[in-house]
């Protein structure tokens, strides 16, 4: 692996703001596994202890990301249940004016 001779912490950093986006996630394990391979020449119980938190930060991502979906479902079904009970409450109104 090439040695990079950016800041531990700037790539770091790097790395998380990759992994906010999932679709980058590849590109963020890339990069994390270039920083670990820095990190263990020096000392590699850190190494070890940071590829278990990374592990735990791009799975937390993931969760996050799946209910954010979950609640955009619900937003849109329960937009959905209210405009046909309006469209409903219409029709009703119609008919009883109708009679």
């Amino acid at each position: 692996m090439a040695y990079s001779s950016e800041n531990p912490i700037l790539q770091l950093k790097k790395c998380l703001t990759l992994a906010q986006d999932v679709g980058s996630h590849a590109e963020a394990n890339r990069a994390f596994e270039q920083l670990c391979a820095i990190i263990d020449a020096e000392n590699p119980m850190a190494a070890q202890l940071l590829e278990m938190l990374w592990q735990e930060a791009i799975m937390a991502r993931r969760s996050a990301l799946f209910w954010q979906q979950m609640s955009d479902v619900e937003k849109d079904m329960a937009n959905k249940m209210m405009e046909n009970m309006a469209q409903m409450r219409q029709n009703y109104l119609r008919l009883m004016q109708e009679m």
